[in-house]
């Protein structure tokens, strides 16, 4: 039975497991219709910027980290982020996602003095640091988490990008990211993140070491937790890449993909939006994911680096994305971070 008229864990599982594709396609669109009757499909201009890739986790999925002292090791200096970032703006970008590995020689203050050099200069959101990043600092600094968060946005950070999460099951977590935060504690990160006003967003990496269950699990963590907080302001479900990393198995189908979108949205029923991987998966899947639930076609990504690591190079300028929506017969909004629109090419809502 639906509990409180919302999917359980039992009824998600069995629509995830038995459900037809075109059912749960229909199902997934009919609740985006309801959150979103305008026929409007949204996009963001930005930019990733991995402003080092020096990480001491040694995550067996990733394939863009380097250890300390690699050769191809780096820290970007404030003259190239700087030229990121006015390449950024020029495009009509709204603002940047910055990221990287956790680096053990960065004190926070590297971090709130990048951030402040960011502020005095651009006007532009500062989508920055997921949760193990920010786990990362504290225990660093040897200072909780809430102290971190309002350090950094004391700096200028606006906003918290949901990476990190992977799976929000510790058993995967321990297989396949054994050094980086908790599941508890990537929820505990974003949840005080949300009390100090920062809205974040929430991401899943989906078809490593993980079974279906624990997919479900994640979800239902990530919504057991908007239910106290409402900070997410999106969720993105990614497949994982393979090549080049330490886990050896095929990349995810687009049917698994799109299945596992559909039930994101029947599952995340306090989600607002949910976005399309077209980074992952190419413009036409994503284009498709358009009908299984998705309303947002996530990022033109000027420039991104940890997926094209794993030999992924999908690439959209906004041309073509508009392009894509219109041809699904959506209207392209570009939007910011919090989901207000922009007028196209001015960076102004």
């Amino acid at each position: 039975m639906m509990e409180n008229g919302r999917l359980n864990f039992k009824q998600a599982r069995d629509l995830y497991q038995n459900a037809g594709f075109h059912d749960l396609a229909r199902m997934a669109h009919a609740v985006r219709l309801e959150k979103h009757p305008d026929p409007v499909v949204t996009y963001v201009v930005d930019r990733n910027i991995n402003y080092s890739n020096v990480c001491v986790c040694g995550c067996r999925f990733c394939a863009f980290f380097r250890p300390p002292d690699h050769p191809e090791s780096y820290v970007l200096s404030r003259e190239e982020l700087a030229v990121k970032i006015e390449e950024t703006l020029s495009l009509g970008g709204t603002q940047i996602l910055m990221q990287g590995g956790h680096h053990p020689g960065l004190p926070l203050s590297f971090y709130e003095d990048m951030l402040r050099f960011i502020k005095s200069k651009y006007p532009i959101h500062v989508h920055a640091f997921s949760p193990p990043e920010i786990a990362h600092f504290s225990r660093l600094e040897g200072i909780p988490a809430g102290e971190v968060i309002a350090r950094l946005a004391a700096a200028g950070l606006d906003s918290i990008p949901g990476g990190g999460a992977e799976i929000l099951v510790d058993s995967v977590r321990q297989r396949v990211s054994p050094r980086k935060c908790s599941a508890a504690e990537w929820l505990a990160v974003m949840e005080e993140a949300h009390r100090q006003g920062l809205r974040t967003t929430a991401t899943m990496m989906f078809g490593h070491e993980e079974e279906p269950r624990h997919r479900l699990e994640h979800l239902f963590a990530l919504r057991d937790l908007q239910d106290r907080t409402s900070g997410f302001t999106a969720f993105i479900p990614w497949a994982f890449q393979p090549s080049n990393t330490a886990i050896h198995r095929e990349p995810e189908t687009a049917v698994a993909y799109l299945r596992l979108l559909a039930v994101s949205r029947l599952v995340l029923d306090n989600f607002d939006n949910i976005q399309a991987s077209w980074v992952t998966m190419g413009p036409k899947v994503a284009q498709l994911a358009l009908f299984f639930g998705a309303n947002d076609f996530g990022s033109t990504m000027i420039e991104e680096n940890v997926v094209a690591a794993a030999g992924v190079y999908f690439r959209l300028s906004v041309e073509e994305i508009r392009r894509i929506i219109e041809s699904a017969g959506f209207q392209p909004r570009q939007r910011t971070m919090a989901y207000e629109y922009v007028v196209q090419g001015t960076g102004e809502c």
